[in-house]
C-alpha cells in the first residue's frame, strides 16, 4: 500500500505536466497558401560533405602508402642484416 501511494505521489506531478496534443489541421492546404520558410540550398552542402570525406579518405591512404614504404625499407633493412650476419 505504501509503495502505491509513493508510486502515485512520483508519477502524478509528471501526468498534471503533460500538455494537450495540438488540434489537427482541418482540410487540405495547397503548398502555394502556406507561409514562405528559410530553405537552404542542399548542392553546397552535399558537395562539401563529400569533399570533407573523400579528402579524409585520401590522407588516409597517403598517411597508409608512407608508413608501408617505411616497413618496407625496415624489413629490407633486417633481411640485409640477416644475410650478412648469417655469413660471419
Amino acid at each position: 500500500m505504501r509503495t502505491l501511494l509513493i508510486l502515485l505521489l512520483l508519477s502524478g506531478p509528471g501526468l498534471l505536466a503533460q500538455t494537450s496534443q495540438p488540434q489537427a489541421q482541418e482540410g487540405f492546404v495547397p503548398v502555394d497558401q502556406l507561409p514562405d520558410q528559410e530553405q537552404l540550398p542542399a548542392t553546397p552542402l552535399v558537395a562539401a560533405a563529400y569533399g570533407v570525406a573523400w579528402g579524409v579518405v585520401f590522407t588516409y591512404i597517403w598517411f597508409l602508402w608512407r608508413r608501408l614504404g617505411r616497413v618496407e625499407r625496415d624489413l629490407a633493412e633486417v633481411a640485409r642484416r640477416m644475410k650478412s650476419g648469417a655469413g660471419q
